[in-house]
């Protein structure tokens, strides 16, 4: 079991290392949209949304890897205080009763939207904007998401009770191993 959790995080933090570099892009093809605009007097309507969407892709897939390499922003007013098992303790709590539920919200929320951009096949509402299918791909990033965010939210909550159960060190951290490797 140990190994499958960490398998799950490695993929999120693989996924995110990987995601990361459309940061780059995005710069890259905001430069260009930048001289081909003023420079040449002329642009591409989907060039331009190809860097909202590539945002919008970096921070839906870098959710799960912000929560894996646990960076993410915290309400901190107990948790700081906390001691090693008060914050496992709100770790569970906050993947019981916040991480785990949202992200089946949102893969319910999201079904049918996604579903409904691939049966139209839905391209930009903008002339010229991105074609099929690159909007219902982009679209399905949210399911992909949850998904992603619940994998890595039972990862937390598992690690969590370990170490409130005494089976992982209460001060481990959040990289330590979960079982033997």
């Amino acid at each position: 079991m140990a190994d499958w959790l960490r398998r799950i995080e490695q993929f999120n933090v693989w996924i995110g290392r990987a995601v990361a570099w459309l940061t780059l892009v995005m710069v890259l093809v905001t430069f260009a949209v930048v001289i081909l605009r003023y420079w040449f007097d002329t642009g591409w309507i989907w060039l331009q949304e190809s860097v909202n969407w590539m945002h919008a892709a970096v921070f839906m897939l870098a959710a799960a890897y912000t929560l894996a390499k646990d960076d993410q922003v915290r309400v901190d007013i107990f948790y700081r205080e906390a001691g090693p098992r008060g914050r496992a303790l709100i770790d569970a709590a906050g993947c019981l009763l916040f991480l785990l539920p949202f992200s089946i919200f949102l893969a319910w929320a999201s079904w049918d939207y996604v579903a409904t951009a691939w049966s139209i096949r839905e391209g930009s509402r903008e002339a010229g904007g991105l074609a099929y299918p690159a909007v219902p791909l982009l679209k399905t990033l949210i399911p992909f998401t949850a998904l992603l965010l619940g994998l890595q939210g039972g990862v937390m909550l598992l690690r969590s009770l370990l170490r409130l159960s005494g089976r992982l060190p209460a001060d481990a951290g959040p990289h330590d191993p979960i079982g033997p490797a």
